[in-house]
């Protein structure tokens, strides 16, 4: 989701890696292991938590999270949680890294101490604050002061215990005064509107002699406004803080009215003191991104050298080649061109270009795409991209089974333990190789089209290239789909979406075997035992020595590498798209029937969107595809409650509540995705509910009333391939202008192979160059695209800092920036003058 800044969309993500806890203080029990797991948190809000990693004090995760994050956030924080014997969670540390620190970090694997977790830290949310001095005489005529307080506003409080009910108090600190006052409790918002003034004297010496409004410096050291919020809790325990400021008299110097939002902090030395190390610490590989993009006419010049690239003589001078000689990894240069010649359909002629290219340098046809060059990450990216839902119908089913059924399958004699059989194993084994060699090899019909079209193209390439070699049209194509494709999945199903976490140890060793008998069969080498390096799995292999393997894998691989065959093919299995608990209004289908909210099981395919009462149960209700006809989110004044969206049908709206904010847009774009074609679909929408007989949006009475609002935009209805090409391309220029010098470098490659004919110089010897002249003249064209697109952000840089007013709504005044607070008043006062 795109926040819109003065005609710029700006997009936040996050991709994390987890991976692992060391040195988690013991449990005091006489067991001192530990069940741990982990969450991934903006600010309090969990978006995401590992599975449980039982009996251990060093647990290790392995797992990776992406998402697109959708509203404003301070920190990204982790929390480490240990589970007991009774079910119940309850925090050992947590890691809490400010949003503007995370640049710190970027890519990098990185050991972070846990720290305490304690209510008076746990704070997010912001206050609106204004204050105001004015001098009054006293019937003695005495010149005092007054200080007007005025408590307008809090935004974004945390939820405790699945309620906020806050009140602010507010206190005048100085070294012989600390008066407390308190507003009113708002009941059930994490957005109060307080809107209350409380009055305080500030005293004044008798030699007051300087003009209205300068506060004298004395005053100004000994004073403070501090601002604390509550939550008005019914527990015996107390009412629990969510947040304070404290603001230093001083801002009253310059014009005696200050008026500015603040971000709330934790209380001073409100926690116990904890030894840092005493916690255990977490290893983190985080990429936080946050991409401005430009409207669409600004990528221009840029987008069309890359999707021209597939037309340049040789590829390899062309822009998206460029890109991947200058990227420090190949990876970084593949996701973005994957995804915008994806959207402008031109992915297979450029995948082509570039594989016929290295074919035609492949001196071996053994070693074929061995390597992580530009072409073998692009393939694999676009795999993932369009060969998602065919993982889902093809392995999903059977690693479901495999990680519910727990059988052992383990056929090393030394891990073997005493309870098990070896050919028991064996068999099991054996068993699942073949159930997931059979679903693979039978599912070229679901293959997706553009998969095939580059796999033809590696065929015929190939073929041509090594005409002696019989066998490679097919190793050229199972490199990929076998090697790169289907056995990473079964190895990491976590990571390709057919499981929510890494499989437990004993499930994880399982799969290991299986994609290592896979890869090998889909190989087709001519010595099977030699691939294996262990002796158990040769043994093993002979299984499936038998000509009937090596058949079904070539027709396979001659089916997916035959282009255009299967353009319109439909599939008729239901796809699994998305399933979870979320909590649900019933729906009232008679008027007077109960309208409460229960938490459902929802599952989501590309025929329809089901809720059970738990998960496997019949369906307790069906919404076919066709009758959703608009897919919104639902504002938080009609339940007071967060992240709640609506699923529209033909007599009635569907009001559901997402876990996170996350999910709730997760589930909002995968719904429309699948629904966008229906020819009925809404244009308009009421954006609140239907409550006590009238819309709350717009107050019309008739629950048939036509919508108030316009939809959202259409989204693509392909689900896999919805792409922002014109972020795509400023991904492309981030990357461009980050390898500015090896750009200028290869310029100088060029010049040196154009003038000098000997041996190649070391420094140069990295980036291929087949026509220094052609590349030459790309590489002129990139820089000054890369240039101009500069110029246009730090023009944007530079008016943004202009136009931010720190203590605005939009740019809260917080612990670090309230010198940079005081310095533009003091600015501003200068001008002013």
């Amino acid at each position: 989701m795109a926040v819109e800044e003065e005609g710029l969309r700006v997009f936040q993500s996050v991709k994390i890696k987890l991976g692992e806890a060391k040195n988690i203080p013991p449990y005091p029990g006489p067991n001192r292991m530990r069940d741990c797991f982990c969450t991934v948190n903006l600010d309090q809000e969990e978006v995401f938590r590992t599975k449980i990693v039982e009996k251990s004090l060093c647990p290790f995760y392995g797992e990776d999270f992406y998402c697109e994050i959708p509203r404003s956030f301070r920190h990204l924080s982790f929390y480490i949680f240990d589970r007991d014997v009774f079910r119940r969670d309850s925090s050992i540390g947590k890691v809490a890294v400010k949003r503007e620190d995370l640049q710190k970090y970027h890519g990098k694997d990185t050991w972070f101490q846990l720290q305490p977790v304690s209510a008076d830290s746990e704070v997010q949310g912001k206050v609106h604050l204004e204050l105001r001095l004015s001098e009054v005489i006293t019937d003695s005529g005495v010149i005092s002061h007054k200080l007007a307080t005025r408590v307008l506003e809090c935004q974004g409080l945390p939820i405790v215990n699945g309620q906020c009910d806050p009140y602010a108090a507010v206190s005048l600190l100085g070294p012989s005064r600390s008066e407390a006052k308190k507003t009113k409790v708002k009941r059930k918002t994490n957005n109060p509107q307080f809107d209350e003034v409380f009055y305080f004297e500030v005293t004044r010496q008798p030699s007051y002699t300087k003009r209205q409004f300068d506060v004298e410096e004395e005053d100004v050291d000994k004073l403070a406004l501090r601002v604390d919020l509550w939550n008005a809790s019914n527990l015996k325990f107390g009412d629990e803080f969510l947040g304070g400021v404290r603001v230093p008299l001083r801002v009253l110097s310059q014009a005696g009215v200050h008026d500015a939002w603040y971000f709330l902090q934790p209380r001073e030395n409100g926690g116990k003191s904890v030894k840092v190390e005493d916690l255990g610490s977490l290893r983190l590989n985080i990429v936080y991104t946050e991409d401005h993009v430009f409207p669409s006419e600004h990528y221009t010049p840029l987008r069309d050298l890359l999707l021209h690239s597939a037309k340049v003589e040789p590829v390899s001078a062309s822009t998206a080649h460029v890109l991947g000689e200058v990227c420090r990894e190949k990876q970084e240069a593949a996701i973005p061109l994957v995804r915008l010649f994806l959207h402008y359909g031109k992915i297979v002629p450029f995948i082509s270009a570039i594989a016929h290219a290295e074919i035609n340098r492949t001196q071996d046809p053994n070693t074929i795409f061995r390597g992580n060059s530009l072409t073998s990450k692009c393939i694999d990216e676009t795999m993932k991209l369009a060969g998602m839902h065919y993982l889902q119908v093809t392995l999903k089913p059977v690693i479901d089974e495999i990680c519910t059924e727990h059988k052992s399958c383990e056929i090393d004699p030394v891990k073997l333990k005493e309870s098990e059989n070896l050919e028991t194993n064996r068999e099991n084994l054996r068993q699942y190789v073949d159930r997931i060699f059979n679903v693979i090899t039978t599912s070229g019909v679901r293959c997706p089209t553009v998969m095939c079209d580059i796999f033809f193209s590696l065929r015929e390439s190939a073929a041509t290239r090594f005409q002696v070699d019989q066998d490679v049209r097919y190793t050229a194509v199972s490199s990929f789909i076998f090697l790169r494709f289907f056995a990473p999945a079964i190895l990491s199903p976590n990571l390709f979406q057919l499981r929510p976490h890494h499989p437990d140890p004993s499930t994880s060793r399982t799969l290991t075997l299986i994609s290592k008998t896979i890869q090998t069969l889909g190989s087709l080498a001519k010595s099977k035992s030699a691939n294996f390096k262990e002796s158990y799995m040769a043994a093993f292999y002979d299984y499936f020595n038998e000509q009937k393997y090596a058949d079904a894998v070539k027709n396979f691989l001659d089916l997916i590498s035959t282009s255009g065959k299967w353009d319109q093919r439909s599939i008729e299995t239901p796809i699994m798209l998305k399933e979870g608990f979320m909590i649900k209004r019933a729906q009232g289908r008679n008027r007077f029937g109960m309208k409460n909210f229960k938490k459902r099981w929802f599952r989501l395919t590309n025929h329809e969107f089901t809720y059970h009462k738990t998960k496997g149960e019949g369906a307790l209700c069906s919404i076919p595809i066709e009758n959703i006809l608009a897919v919104e989110r639902l504002e938080e004044e009609s339940f007071k409650m967060k992240n709640m969206f609506q699923v529209i049908q033909p007599e009635r709206a569907l009001y559901i509540q997402a876990n996170n904010c996350v999910e709730a847009r997760d589930w909002i774009d995968i719904l429309t995705k699948v629904s966008q074609c229906n020819r009925k679909r809404l244009s308009t929408y009421h954006p609140s509910a239907y409550l006590n007989g009238h819309w709350l949006c717009c107050k019309l009475t008739a629950d048939a009333a036509p919508g108030c609002t316009p939809c959202t935009g259409g989204l693509p209805a392909n689900i896999q391939l919805d792409v922002d090409g014109d972020r795509e391309t400023e991904r492309i220029y981030s990357l461009f202008s980050t390898y500015m010098t090896k750009l200028t470098k290869m310029q100088e490659a060029c010049g040196s192979k154009s003038v000098y004919d000997g041996p190649e110089q070391e420094e140069y010897s990295s980036f291929v160059i087949d026509d220094p002249q052609e590349t030459y003249k790309s590489l002129k064209q990139i820089i000054s695209a890369v240039q101009t697109l500069e110029q246009q952000h730090t023009k944007y840089k530079r008016d943004k800092f202009k136009k931010t007013k720190i203590g605005s709504q939009e740019h809260p005044i917080g612990d670090k920036s309230f010198q940079c607070y005081i310095r533009q008043l003091s600015e501003s006062s200068t001008y002013s003058i």
